[in-house]
């Protein structure tokens, strides 16, 4: 009984100082190339890193329109299973059909009932990829588009302040 206390208050302890170290920052992306340009221009992320570096995308804002969709982390294994081979790309987001994100799912993924993003490794300082894949009426999966971006910059906000609500205080090196 007493272990299991003990363990109780550790997980618990560790959810908090998980949840208190977490570090939400904007990151700005250029679109690389004409597929990109033409479906996302330039996006903002924001995402989140935790207590030992592991980065998760919370939300996509468009950086030169107002628009946004939110993201929630996970996906069927049937989605990296559907990306193009040698795609090294990893974190699996499914994007919330509400608001914008449902405009923003039909952009890279037309015809898709459900759209996904897999994104890769982002970084301040790094260019990123994120595929784009969609489970259509007939239950397949089927890889829709490959974006890629070039780093702009980081957002400097004020605190609790985002790209969505707010100006900028100003462009910075990431």
């Amino acid at each position: 009984m007493r272990r299991h206390i003990l363990i109780s208050a550790l997980v618990a302890a560790s959810a908090m100082a998980s949840s208190a170290s977490a570090d939400t920052r904007f990151l700005a992306f250029d679109a690389r190339d004409r597929t990109t340009q033409a479906l996302t221009r330039g996006v903002t992320l924001e995402v989140e890193r935790g207590l030992f570096g592991a980065v998760a995308v919370r939300n996509l804002f468009s950086s030169t329109s107002r628009g946004s969709a939110r993201f929630t982390p996970g996906g069927p294994d049937a989605v990296r299973r559907a990306l193009p081979a040698g795609a090294s790309e990893s974190g699996v987001y499914s994007i919330v059909q509400e608001g914008d994100g449902r405009g923003l799912a039909r952009a890279l993924c037309p015809g898709a009932d459900e759209t996904w993003v897999v994104v890769g490794r982002v970084k301040a300082g790094r260019p990123m990829t994120m595929q784009a894949v969609g489970r259509w009426s007939d239950g397949q999966y089927r890889h829709c588009v490959e974006l890629n971006y070039d780093y702009r910059g980081e957002w400097a906000t004020q605190q609790g302040a985002s790209p969505a609500r707010d100006a900028p205080v100003a462009y910075g090196p990431g």
